[in-house]
């Protein structure tokens, strides 16, 4: 089966199509034939020698990628709830290599959700990570009630796109923020606000927030803490921010902490119900194919995709 292996830490150059053996699903375990991947950011970070690099340092060359939705073509002892030619969706392994960058994936069956029949391909492998993220961020993280106050930071992106569908579908009141070019995606997502962040400091016209969800770090993290209410809630995703969000937050009265999404079936079947009612739709902006990953990974590193963008397998 053709692969793209990463052969060591740096550029999109080290991102190298091979043809190696097709995986064999072990207990509890299937092998999906890959029609779809995404791409997110955590792809490019790692890549370059940063995100998870530091856990599978130990296990280069290897096949990165974590998002896949496809065909069931085999299953191992012991599953029960999948069988071959279901088609399928999920986020494996992560943090670990779910190694998605592939014909062929085998998945844990535990991860893996089915995909709703009127949604494409295409759709679900964008609605994995990104999705999950934002759907432990808002449900397990903490939890949403109806009338919260929720700021969402780069709202228009992969993680803000699902984050603003979720959290108005459970009653908050969501405030989201981007470019003024991407103001009327945001609204359209269903945000009852945005707030252009080029042309004004947020801080200076939002107030009274319960929940901020972060995907920036640094000094977006201080100017955060000041619109929340006391006894609100902060939750960064950049894991270089760990200690210092938590701390900063302890200062404020704040409950501030880093956030690491992790693989989970059953969360996937939430979301996939989501998709299937209509609730939660993907905004995919770009199709690259197999061979073009490479320019993915430049895509997502230029900070400026809207929605998300997928890997055309076959």
């Amino acid at each position: 089966m053709k692969a793209v292996i990463l052969e060591a830490f740096g550029g999109i150059e080290n991102l190298v199509a091979k043809d190696i053996d097709r995986p064999k699903p072990a207990v509890g375990q299937v092998l999906i034939k890959n029609h779809y991947l995404s791409i997110n950011p955590v792809d490019a970070k790692t890549r370059a020698g940063k995100g998870i690099a530091g856990l599978i340092k130990d296990q280069l060359p290897a096949i990165l990628g974590w998002d896949i939705s496809g065909e069931i073509v085999e299953t191992g002892e012991g599953v029960a709830d999948f069988k071959n030619s279901d088609e399928v969706f999920a986020m494996l392994a992560f943090p670990k290599l779910g190694k998605a960058y592939a014909e062929y994936v085998v998945a844990e069956a535990s991860e893996l959700a089915i995909k709703p029949k009127n949604i494409s391909h295409e759709d679900a492998a964008a609605a994995t990570l990104a999705a999950l993220t934002a759907w432990q961020a808002l449900t397990v993280q903490t939890t949403v009630k109806p009338g919260d106050r929720v700021l969402i930071h780069s709202a228009a992106g992969g993680v803000g796109h699902y984050a603003v569908q979720i959290a108005k579908y459970l009653g908050a009141y969501v405030i989201g923020t981007s470019s003024a070019a991407n103001k009327d995606f945001v609204l359209s997502l269903g945000a009852d606000e945005h707030v252009d962040y080029k042309a004004q400091p947020f801080e200076t016209v939002v107030k009274d927030i319960d929940l901020v969800l972060d995907s920036m770090g640094g000094e977006n993290v201080d100017r955060s803490l000041l619109v929340i209410k006391r006894g609100g809630t902060l939750i960064s995703f950049p894991s270089a921010m760990s200690e210092v969000v938590k701390g900063k937050g302890e200062e404020a009265g704040i409950n501030a902490f880093h956030f690491k999404v992790s693989a989970n079936g059953e969360h996937m079947k939430s979301i996939a119900d989501l998709l299937e009612k209509g609730i939660l739709r993907s905004h995919v902006s770009k199709v690259f194919s197999f061979d073009e990953i490479g320019a993915a990974h430049l895509q997502i590193e230029s900070g400026r995709t809207v929605g998300k963008i997928v890997v055309r397998i076959s």
